[in-house]
């Protein structure tokens, strides 16, 4: 299992990274948005001071089998071996893609996340998951990998702007969400408006324990692991059509519509409690605001939910919850109660 470090000392916590990855080359991944702003936290740490720079177009529109060509070919024309050793600094986009180049050039080589917004802090960066989009569709293609070790540092969230912050916060409502009422309780009561730092360092520690809890029972996803993907069946297949439709959404934000589909199928179908459904709802309506859809955009959205990865058989597969922390994996639903939990979407959201 990979290490997660939550840093004290930017500095000492790398140094200390790199030595335990004995290596013949170091190279680092940014992307254009990193690079400005993030790189020049680490640029001056002596251990980083021979290493070769990489740096790929920002956003998730560029997490691409071409731009995983160009991260390949950059280590090729570097010199790089299976010995050498890749950091990547970035977001998901950064941490999915250089995983998945790290986890396949030469057969494998190592690689330590510096994840640098909060979603890649809480998600993209712990548990192993690498990959890019392929075919119009997220994440399709990677492999489980894990990272040698993750370094968390909040100090990074200080460059990110509202919404880059906010949809963090919605993978971590849904850790929350599949682990107690207190850890959902404490994040609804938070302040996103003024934003304690040191508080959301302990948060974010939290929020990382209980993935990275249920990732060392379940590596590779064939249980309890699909926990995680409570929100993204149905948040996945908006952030498609958003995407297709050319107003792209950030994935966070399309996690948090799908809280509030998934939470309503889950009243539906296991229980769920209307009363933490509605204060739910009425936190991302605050938060994240709407995303609207037609009846016409019913058959598009069923057909993207149709092709997720948890999916047997050809039947949409959804992770559901009979109650805050109470969790039903492998729940099917007809396309019926699909079309209705998009009608409560629709009105709602």
């Amino acid at each position: 299992m990979q290490d997660i470090i939550l840093c004290q000392s930017l500095e000492e916590n790398l140094a200390q990274a790199v030595s335990s990855c004995p290596h013949d080359r170091l190279f680092v991944l940014t992307d254009t948005e990193t690079l400005r702003h993030c790189w020049p936290l680490v640029a001056g740490i002596p251990c980083m001071q021979d290493a070769q720079m990489i740096t790929i177009p920002a956003t998730d529109e560029h997490k691409t089998l071409e731009t995983l060509s160009t991260v390949w070919t950059a280590l090729q024309q570097g010199g790089a071996s299976r010995h050498s050793l890749m950091v990547n600094l970035g977001g998901g986009m950064v941490t999915d893609l250089g995983g998945f180049a790290a986890s396949t050039f030469k057969r494998g080589m190592a690689y330590i996340n510096i994840p640098t917004t909060l979603l890649s802090m809480v998600d993209a960066s712990v548990g192993g998951k690498t990959g890019i989009n392929f075919g119009g569709l997220k994440n399709e293609i990677g492999v489980f990998n894990c990272a040698q070790s993750v370094l968390l540092d909040t100090t990074f969230l200080r460059t990110l702007d509202r919404q880059n912050l906010l949809s963090g916060y919605a993978e971590m409502i849904k850790h929350a969400l599949i682990s107690s009422t207190e850890d959902w309780a404490e994040l609804m009561r938070f302040d996103l408006d003024q934003v304690d730092y040191a508080l959301l360092q302990q948060l974010v520690a939290k929020s990382v324990a209980i993935k990275e809890r249920i990732v060392t029972e379940d590596p590779t996803e064939k249980g309890i692991r699909k926990a995680l993907n409570l929100g993204h069946t149905a948040g996945h297949a908006l952030e498609s059509l958003a995407l297709a439709q050319g107003r792209p959404v950030l994935h966070g934000y399309a996690v948090a519509w799908g809280l509030v589909c998934e939470l309503y199928l889950s009243f539906l179908r296991t229980g769920f409690p209307q009363r933490t459904l509605q204060q739910t709802l009425q936190f991302v309506r605050g938060h994240y605001g709407s995303f609207p859809i037609t009846c016409k955009h019913y058959d598009q959205l069923y057909e993207y939910m149709t092709h997720d990865k948890k999916n047997q058989g050809g039947v949409v597969n959804f992770t559901l919850l009979a109650n805050v922390g109470d969790i039903r994996i492998n729940q099917s639903a007809s396309k019926e109660e699909i079309m209705e939990m998009l009608d409560f979407f629709r009105e709602n959201c």
